[in-house]
């Protein structure tokens, strides 16, 4: 039976690489549609964990990778010679940036390598992780060709970029649409009949470079508008005008305008580092996306700023950051998840310790961090009476765990960076975009934003 038939019967042998964020779901996903999944990963602790039926990510249950282990459609392993039985290959590995913001290939690099040593002749190889445009044909395609085996003969490529969410509960690997770009329509038509399976919309485009540069698009879209809003802040607490009203009340007009919320800067395996593909690719070809590195400069640049504001709040204390404590609540890059990577509070606690800070953090879905010199920082525990030591907190990530009217409550300097604490009326509470004001309003302005949100409803 041929791998296309395979496919279109469940009968198909997949292998999973990187058992990631974008790995685990999409085995687990096609392991419940029917196949029989092998996930692959270098990390022989996540393997056990996941044959034990013990989740490490926030968006798989235990139960759920439980079910899967007793149908018997999936495992785990760190054997990579296990490629030799899969009919179909989807590379789900890391790609991040290097020290000099430049993108770091080796796990593809990796993967090829695999490929080369076990890959039997027909496979489909797919390759999800974030690249730059040309990356799946430059290198999977030419070195497997190098070989001596042939495109849309001896194995069939495509790229169809991840789209995952983490804790997002409303788009799923099942309801958002899957973009899928072959080297040749067969390969393509392979694809989508896989991801048919466990999508609802699967989107075809002429190539991988067109899949690979839709990717790069929609992040770079976001990174940009992130950019502006906060230049936006920056220039409101210049003005003493608070910035989420303004953006409030600028999402009432019902077209022509998206709001986008300031912070103190972005974080993700996605935001920061793919419009970085898009602009050093870009380069190749003697253009400079002006853009793109202004939007990263911005961006990069607000954990200093959030401490420049926290200098502020605390001289208004007379107090200064130098032996002052301070807890700062929440290190995950986004609410609900308890992923910290390219997180802006690891930079911001690194400034408060050069500073001469004495810095601790709380998130209930973090329990450790590791900072530049080697040292870990653990999480300590939720304890308001404890907390009433900090001279400040910043609340950098607004899980919706945290007992805000607690917090409030302790009378402790808060700054707020995403407006989190805007529905207490509190002079101790500070935030980012509104110059110092507290995060309270009077009221006078409550009762104009409670008009303005029945006009938007």
């Amino acid at each position: 039976m041929s791998v296309e038939n395979k496919i279109l019967n469940l009968k198909a042998n997949v292998a999973v690489i990187g058992l990631g964020y974008v790995g685990l779901p999409l085995a687990l996903n096609l392991a419940e549609a029917g196949y029989t999944v092998t996930g692959i990963d270098l990390s022989v602790s996540k393997v056990n964990l996941l044959n034990r039926g013990e989740s490490y990510i926030s968006d798989i249950s235990n139960e759920a990778l439980k079910k899967a282990n007793h149908t018997g459609r999936f495992m785990a392993s760190s054997e990579f010679s296990l490629i030799q039985y899969a009919d179909v290959i989807i590379a789900c590995v890391p790609t991040p940036l290097n020290d000099y913001t430049d993108p770091d290939l080796s796990s593809i690099y990796a993967v090829v390598d695999y490929l080369q040593t076990y890959m039997k002749k027909g496979s489909l190889v797919i390759l999800e992780s974030t690249t730059y445009p040309g990356c799946t044909e430059e290198i999977i395609q030419t070195r497997l060709e190098a070989t001596g085996l042939q495109i849309g003969k001896d194995f069939y490529l495509c790229f169809s970029p991840e789209r995952i969410d983490p804790s997002n509960r409303d788009f799923t690997l099942n309801n958002t649409p899957k973009i899928v770009g072959g080297v040749t329509l067969k390969c393509s038509n392979m694809a989508s009949e896989l991801y048919k399976k466990i999508c609802k919309d699967v989107i075809t485009v002429s190539s991988p470079k067109v899949a690979e540069f839709t990717k790069l698009l929609e992040n770079t879209f976001r990174s940009v508008n992130i950019a502006f809003i906060n230049e936006i802040a920056m220039m409101s607490e210049k003005m003493g005008i608070d910035v989420w009203e303004v953006i409030q009340a600028a999402s009432t007009k019902p077209f022509g305008f998206m709001p986008f919320y300031p912070g103190p800067g972005i974080g993700g395996h996605c935001i920061p580092l793919d419009p970085m593909y898009l602009s050093w690719k870009a380069k190749y070809y003697k253009f400079f996306s002006r853009f793109i590195e202004l939007s990263n400069s911005i961006n990069s640049g607000m954990p200093d700023y959030v401490v420049s504001k926290l200098h502020q709040l605390l001289n208004q204390k007379s107090l200064h950051i130098n032996k002052s404590k301070i807890l700062v609540l929440g290190v995950a890059y986004k609410p609900e998840v308890n992923d910290d990577r390219e997180s802006p509070a690891l930079e911001l606690i690194k400034l408060l310790i050069d500073e001469g800070a004495h810095v601790d953090f709380y998130d209930p879905y973090v329990e450790y961090i590791e900072l530049e010199n080697g040292r870990t920082l653990f999480s300590v525990d939720y304890d308001v009476n404890a907390f009433k030591q900090y001279e400040c907190c910043i609340l950098m990530t607004a899980h919706k765990a945290f007992r805000y009217e607690e917090l409030k409550d302790l009378h402790v300097p808060i700054f707020d960076t995403r407006n989190a604490f805007s529905s207490f009326d509190d002079s101790h509470i500070y935030k980012l975009g509104a110059g110092l004001l507290h995060a309270g309003k009077d009221q006078e302005q409550e009762e104009m934003l409670q008009k303005v949100t029945v006009a938007q409803g």
